[in-house]
């Protein structure tokens, strides 16, 4: 049982640790993938306030397909290279984009997404997706979510055996 009522007192450092503690408790306690990357995308969901989307596309062949996620429906299939999380997983680099507006050959699946957060999924030194998160705001994600996200991955990448999902 998730218990959420602690988040509301809790400052970002804080409710960002306990993600990863809800997390962990996740991916310890199941052993499908499918089932933990859609309770992944909805801890996210939960924890990281202002979003409209959080959630997996997954690396097949050349292209990144939809996963589980939270939010409004999304755009199916992403190009390698195409896009925020195309290129973040091209680069195999973190994404954290201000204004998606003005990043060149941003794919717009939800329109009132104005900020986007991508992390790669890469084990060892193969690329498996990203984690991507949207929000509605300019400017809306930080430094510190952009670490405790990466170390969101991190923990996934400990628990799920990728090969799996491919």
């Amino acid at each position: 049982m998730f218990k959420l009522g602690p988040l509301k007192k809790m400052t970002d450092e804080e409710k960002y640790r306990y993600m990863l503690i809800l997390l962990k408790g996740q991916l310890s306690s199941e052993q499908d993938e499918i089932a933990n990357l859609s309770n992944a995308s909805a801890i996210v969901m939960t924890c990281v306030d202002k979003l409209n989307w959080a959630g997996f596309y997954i690396l097949r062949g050349k292209e990144l397909v939809l996963g589980p996620f939270q939010g409004l429906p999304a755009c199916n299939r992403i190009q390698m290279g195409k896009g925020v999380c195309g290129t973040s997983l091209a680069n195999r680099t973190t994404q954290k984009i201000e204004d998606v507006h003005v990043f060149p050959g941003h794919i717009a699946c939800d329109e009132a997404s104005r900020s986007e957060l991508v992390i790669p999924i890469v084990k060892n030194d193969v690329p498996y997706g990203v984690l991507d998160l949207d929000s509605p705001y300019v400017g809306r994600f930080t430094e510190l979510e952009e670490k405790y996200l990466i170390k969101f991955v991190e923990v996934l990448n400990k628990y799920i055996n990728w090969q799996n999902i491919l």
